[in-house]
């Protein structure tokens, strides 16, 4: 069976979709449809940007979900029996399978990235990734940190696991996971402390844009951050959608999931190969690809 899997923030890099954009004639449509509805033009940003103009949330998350739905649109035989997408991934996901329109996908993506850095000025917080150390001792040091917040927010793979707090929280943390023997426990340059209560603020605007949208009956289950299973149901999709922005990102159990429910083969669509590794990481024999 053919999974694909969409990525998220991270994934970006300047000249990001466009060999698509003068190759394509369908995919140009779409990118300068992109353009009108957001009111600026994303596609100078991904073509010709600075990293640091790319590494703006309200920039990032668009342009990834921009670049994998137009690949998912381009494809000659895309038919896929599942989906899943890491954290802003599960919108490009959603919009695969036929769940959200291209139009209506985009409009929340901006909204989430918007709500999202708003949270993070409001309150400066991180996020750093533990390498080298079992899920249930950073679950445990994350729980001891009583006077900060800090909690595991992305289950990547097995001994890569991101944490995401306050900044004092993650300092904190960071010390105690190296003296607890993880090889390394590095700050990561994001905004903010995604997929924690930090975010809660962000989770109320989008839990409003959710509800004024419309969704559709999905044309394959979406393997969901939250709850790790296949899903078709709309009501739990928006729900697990909304509760996405403070829950962690359990993406090591969603890919044993799909392989339990017979994936065979992983195809990323979108920028980088970085869930190609993460898969290989998960399960050895998976067989992977880029769209």
């Amino acid at each position: 069976m053919k999974a694909y899997i969409f990525p998220g923030q991270g994934a970006q890099f300047t000249g990001m979709g466009k060999s698509l954009y003068e190759s394509n004639e369908i995919a140009k449509d779409i990118f300068e449809k992109a353009n009108e509805i957001l009111g600026f033009r994303i596609t100078d940003i991904m073509f010709e940007g600075s990293d640091e103009e790319l590494k703006e949330t309200k920039v990032t998350q668009p342009a990834i979900f921009l670049h994998s739905v137009v690949l998912a649109k381009t494809l000659q035989d895309f038919n896929p029996d599942m989906v899943a997408g890491h954290s802003l991934g599960e919108f490009s996901a959603l919009v695969a399978n036929e769940t959200l329109s291209f139009e209506d996908g985009l409009n929340l993506v901006y909204q989430r990235a918007l709500a999202m850095q708003e949270a993070c000025e409001a309150n400066p917080s991180g996020m750093a990734a533990i390498l080298g150390l079992a899920d249930e001792k950073v679950e445990e040091i994350c729980a001891a940190i009583e006077e900060e917040i800090v909690v595991p927010a992305n289950y990547n793979c097995p001994g890569q696991l991101v944490i995401s707090g306050s900044n004092k929280g993650i300092e904190i943390a960071c010390e105690k996971m190296k003296e607890a023997g993880a090889k390394r426990a590095l700050p990561l340059p994001v905004g903010g402390a995604f997929h924690s209560p930090l975010m809660e603020p962000a989770r109320k605007k989008l839990q409003e844009a959710i509800e004024k949208t419309t969704f559709y009956t999905p044309s394959c289950p979406i393997y969901q951050n939250v709850s790790t299973t296949g899903v078709t149901d709309i009501e739990e999709i928006k729900k697990n959608l909304i509760a996405q922005l403070t829950a962690p990102v359990k993406w090591t159990q969603t890919i044993q999931q799909m392989v339990e429910d017979g994936a065979t083969s992983f195809i990323e669509c979108g920028p980088g190969k970085v869930l190609q590794g993460l898969v290989k990481k998960i399960h050895k024999d998976a067989e992977t690809a880029s769209a």
